[in-house]
Parts: C-alpha cells; sequence; structure tokens
C-alpha cells in the first residue's frame, strides 16, 4: 500500500496499535466508563441532598414544633435527608438527657456528630476515585503513546526511504492513547472540583445548622 494513501481513520489506527497500546485504550476507555457513573450517581445523589436540605431547613425556621417534625423524619425512615437525621439524632439524644442540664446539650453535639461524619461518607464517596483517574489517566495515555512511537521509529529501521508519510501512521496511532487519556481525565477532574464545592457548601449548611440547634436546646434548658 502506498503510504501516501494510508488509512489514518480512527477505527484503523486503533486496530492497527501495538498490543500495548491496546491494552492502555482498554485501561483508559473502562476508567472513563466508570468516571461517568460516578458522575451521574454523585449528581443525583448531591441534587437530592440539596432539595431535602432546603425543604428541611424552611420548615425547621417556619415555627413548626420539634416534636412534630421529629415525627416526620422518623415517618420517612431511611429516606431523611441528611439534615433530617442528623436533627432527628440530635433531638432524639436530647428528649433523653434534657433532665441532665447544660450537659444534656454534650451528649446532643456527640449524636450530631456521629450521624454527620456518617452522612458525610457517604456523600463523599467517589470523589477521591475522580480524583485519581483525574490525575493518572493523562500519565497512562502518555505511556501509550510514548510505546507506541518507540514501536514507529524502532519498525523504521528495516526500511530504506523514510518519510512523513511512512512515520505518520504509527505517530498517530501513538497520539490516540494521549487524546484517550485526556479524554478520560478532563470531565473526572472537571466534576471533582464541582461535587467538592458542592460538598463543601452542604458541609457548611449542616454546621451552622449544628450550632444553630444547639443554641435553641441549651436556650429551651436553660428556660
Amino acid at each position: 500500500m502506498n503510504p501516501v494513501s494510508a488509512d489514518l481513520s480512527l477505527i484503523t489506527l486503533i486496530a492497527n496499535a501495538s498490543l500495548v497500546v491496546k491494552c492502555v485504550l482498554v485501561i483508559l476507555i473502562t476508567l472513563s466508563l466508570v468516571s461517568w457513573t460516578v458522575i451521574f450517581q454523585k449528581y443525583f445523589m448531591i441534587r437530592r441532598a440539596q432539595e431535602a436540605t432546603d425543604n428541611f431547613e424552611n420548615r425547621f425556621w417556619s415555627g413548626t414544633e420539634l416534636t412534630h417534625l421529629l415525627d416526620d423524619v422518623r415517618g420517612k425512615g431511611s429516606k431523611a435527608g441528611m439534615q433530617e437525621q442528623i436533627f432527628a439524632a440530635g433531638m432524639q439524644e436530647f428528649m433523653k438527657q434534657h433532665k441532665a442540664g447544660p450537659n444534656a446539650v454534650n451528649g446532643v453535639s456527640r449524636a450530631m456528630r456521629a450521624v454527620f461524619t456518617r452522612e458525610l461518607d457517604g456523600l463523599e464517596a467517589g470523589l477521591p476515585l475522580l480524583a485519581s483517574i483525574g490525575s493518572t489517566s493523562p500519565y497512562i495515555g502518555l505511556f501509550g503513546t510514548v510505546w507506541g512511537i518507540m514501536n514507529a521509529f524502532t519498525g523504521l529501521s528495516s526500511l530504506e526511504n523514510v518519510s512523513l508519510a511512512v512515520v505518520a501512521p504509527g505517530i498517530a496511532e501513538a497520539l490516540i492513547a494521549t487524546a484517550i487519556g485526556l479524554f478520560a481525565a478532563i470531565p473526572a477532574v472537571a466534576a471533582y472540583n464541582y461535587y467538592n464545592n458542592r460538598v463543601n457548601r452542604l458541609v457548611n449548611r449542616m454546621e451552622s445548622f449544628h450550632e444553630e440547634f444547639l443554641n435553641i436546646l441549651d436556650r429551651q434548658i436553660r428556660g
């Protein structure tokens, strides 16, 4: 085949790539699929947490009786939002210890912190994976590119006439690995930064609610 007329289509380049480059491409495509799966899962999870937090805060600050709110949260069971579960843990502990005086607030705070930590772990699940995919994918792709270019130039040693048309297919095959590495990394990094910011905002709201709720309970104890 005349080198000038070589088929440089994406499918042909991947099909003609070396075994190592193909393995790299499979790894990168798998990482990309995992990344997009986590991205969609986190989108719906954080959106639900945001909506549940907004709805609960509106009810909490509307003046509804705390005991009525507790009954509503209990009725939801496992479907209760993150802030609702924190409130329920604190309120239930307060109802057990409210006769203990000011010391009851410390027990309420510990109960709320325990639930907060557990819920936060669930909310942050998957973010480290996105960060890892975003940071490692370009290097995996670069490895495939270096290996492919090395093979391309090694194969030139047996040729007498070397031109750009001869080298181009091999280099193009190798550069696909870098391109797919970036394709896997960029969405993962962007999603990590976006979701990490959203989670931090929710954490700040939980922290504020924690302090304000403790102040409310402390005032009730002191009468």
